[in-house]
């Protein structure tokens, strides 16, 4: 008998808890899942919802989940991907026939993932503490003592910690941390195009930052805006006509006019990583671990490849869930992985955010490249998908 309590049962957390609820049931194991907003029984669409991008990659491990079918039914497939440096000449395209996928990617309203998630949850193995949060937590012999909010106590043999980049306590364990501003801040929306999108999404790079749209259900298009902190703040309190007169004009016209646009959400970016991801006992996860720049898309992609490699090496194993020298696999296992994608969404991310002539010529040149180059572009393609060939 083995108990694991996460901490936090957002997209990670329950996602974690779902790959291991079937062999924690064979083990006779608890899983302990605390998380302070609790998704609900009943889904509610709403035109602001924040949503997620997932890669290929992410399809097949929700596949294994067996409860792919489930999150598709509100699923938009990104089938193109246009990449291009504003009113210059460097343009690539990827597309999912020429990669031999039904997809590149999906797009997905967080809060239909949290459910399907939730629902998908077995109550004889997953215990949910909800609202509940962590307000203390020590290392005891052989795991972790917790004292939640409603002064309610739990040990457990090995600790999650899935409770977002700003997360309270990996700072109170003394966790430090790494961290990259890049003076810049994120202005995400849901906007409205005035032509179909067709499942195509666009990643443009201008002088003031890097913008993606991506393709949402009913014609919805989720904008991912990346600005200086005080324009940022400006674009965000702007009145709608005068806001769609501006992205309009820094996107252009490949989707007709933009007819509206829902609320605007600020997103100051930094690279964050954890300088620790595992101890005895204690299992560093998600955004706590590593938080990436938006714009690459890649950030809950790593983390689920983190979790689903977690999950194996915790059910893998004979030893007690928090043995340190599992733990150390799992992290040596997925390590080339997280370095490969947060190198890959930082270099990106520095590369086109730099205004500067050389780099505008280089990042021009590098998509002409990818677009004669094939088999750079599909190690491109791969990655972006989260298929990239990682060492093990």
């Amino acid at each position: 008998m083995a108990t694991l309590a996460i901490i936090g049962g957002g997209l990670v957390g329950a996602s974690l808890a779902l790959a291991l609820q079937s062999g924690a049931k064979q083990r006779g194991w608890t899983i302990e899942l605390i998380e302070p907003f609790e998704p609900g029984n009943h889904y509610q669409p709403s035109y602001d919802a924040r949503s997620t991008a997932l890669s290929y990659g992410t399809r097949l491990i929700y596949q294994r989940l067996g409860i792919w079918d489930q999150i598709a039914e509100r699923a938009e497939p990104i089938t193109d991907i246009h990449v291009s440096d504003r009113g210059r000449a460097g343009v690539t395209r990827l597309d999912a026939s020429s990669q031999r996928v039904p997809a590149l990617g999906y797009v997905v309203e967080n809060a239909w993932i949290g459910h399907c998630l939730w629902q998908a949850l077995d109550d004889d193995v997953v215990v949910r503490h909800c609202p509940a949060e962590v307000e203390q937590m020590r290392a005891v012999p052989g795991g972790y003592h917790l004292t939640l909010t409603d002064s309610q106590m739990l040990d457990c043999d090995l600790a999650v910690l899935a409770d977002g980049g700003r997360s309270g306590l990996r700072e109170q364990l003394g966790i430090k941390i790494k961290q990259s501003p890049y003076g810049q801040t994120a202005l995400i929306a849901n906007v409205t195009p005035g032509m179909p999108h067709g499942g195509r999404a666009f990643e443009r790079f201008t002088d003031e930052g890097p913008m993606a749209l991506l393709p949402l259900p009913d014609n919805r298009c989720a904008l991912v805006w990346t600005r200086p902190e005080l324009d940022a703040a400006r674009l965000a309190a702007l009145p709608e006509a005068e806001f769609l007169e501006e992205l309009q004009q820094a996107f252009g016209y490949r989707l007709g006019g933009f007819q509206q646009v829902g609320a605007r959400h600020l997103y100051p970016l930094v690279l964050i990583e954890a300088e620790e991801q595992v101890r005895s006992g204690l299992v560093v996860l998600g955004n706590a671990a590593h938080s990436l720049h938006p714009i690459a898309g890649q950030g809950y992609n790593l983390s689920l490849r983190d979790t689903e490699a977690l999950a194996v090496a915790l059910l893998g194993s004979s030893a007690p869930p928090g043995d340190l020298g599992v733990l150390q696999a799992y992290h040596r296992k997925q390590r080339s992985d997280q370095r490969v994608t947060v190198g890959f969404s930082d270099q990106l991310t520095q590369l086109f955010g730099d205004s500067g002539r050389l780099s505008i010529a280089g990042r021009n040149l590098g998509l002409l490249g990818l677009d004669l180059l094939p088999p750079a572009k599909a190690w491109f393609a791969r990655q972006a998908m989260g298929m990239g060939v990682r060492e093990r």
